[in-house]
């Protein structure tokens, strides 16, 4: 018995240097199981993107996107703060930036909506709204290789290969280079899902408009808008 003890002794104090490795040395990143952290990964699962309004603030406060992406890796969710409840969820962030003090970040994880948007103007978190006008720039996609998959039916195959986008990987890579959200032609409270209205350039520079849901986390195109003739039906 007193050996048992011992070796539990022992465990315990091996456990608590382990932790403190964790929690002081790695800024708590890798301990997903922290409430705080189970929030910043939700939002790092997601689009995250910055309206024209919020890029107006970022650039009034002297931020930037490293900043922004700071917060969410090793900033601390104030909880009390935070809106946890709802169709539109918004938490607070805080983040100590060097030379610029403690600034607090709002990050909204709408339902069913693949992307958060982060606001620096709001007073507090339940005056916090999706943004329903202008245009949205995508600070942050996840790393997630596949995250796009198209509808598979013979008009979007074709529009794909108008295109010159019809590997889902290489639409992707547009998006990553220039899509943009489109907030008032979107619809983040449409029912049973949001709708995103999502432009991007293709290869040759033109504006393409695209619809999209988020499906067991993964982004489902089911719509192109070309402003030129392509011959699809």
């Amino acid at each position: 018995m007193d050996n048992f003890v011992r070796r539990l002794k022992y465990y315990g104090i091996g456990f608590g240097i382990g932790l403190v490795f964790v929690l002081v040395f790695f800024q708590n990143r890798g301990c997903s199981w922290l409430p705080g952290n189970r929030v910043k990964n939700s939002i790092l699962d997601r689009v995250l993107v910055v309206s024209e309004e919020q890029q107006s603030q970022l650039k009034a406060k002297g931020l930037s996107k490293k900043d922004v992406i700071a917060a969410l890796n090793d900033g601390e969710v104030d909880f009390g703060e935070s809106k946890k409840d709802g169709d539109l969820k918004v938490y607070a962030v805080d983040k100590e930036l060097q030379g610029k003090g403690t600034v607090r970040f709002y990050f909204t994880l709408p339902k069913e909506s693949y992307i958060t948007e982060v606001n620096l103007s709001a007073k507090n978190a339940k005056s916090v709204q999706s943004t329903v006008v202008g245009k949205g720039k995508i600070y942050r996609f996840p790393n997630e290789k596949n995250l796009i998959f198209v509808d598979t039916n013979n008009l979007l195959l074709c529009q794909q290969q108008s295109i010159g986008l019809s590997e889902t990987s290489k639409l992707f890579d547009q998006w990553k280079k220039t899509a943009e959200i489109d907030f008032g032609r979107s619809d983040l409270s449409r029912s049973p899902k949001p709708e995103h209205f999502v432009t991007f350039k293709d290869k040759k520079g033109r504006l393409i408009g695209s619809k999209s849901v988020w499906y067991k986390n993964k982004i489902d195109v089911s719509y192109f808008e070309i402003p030129f003739e392509t011959g699809c039906k």
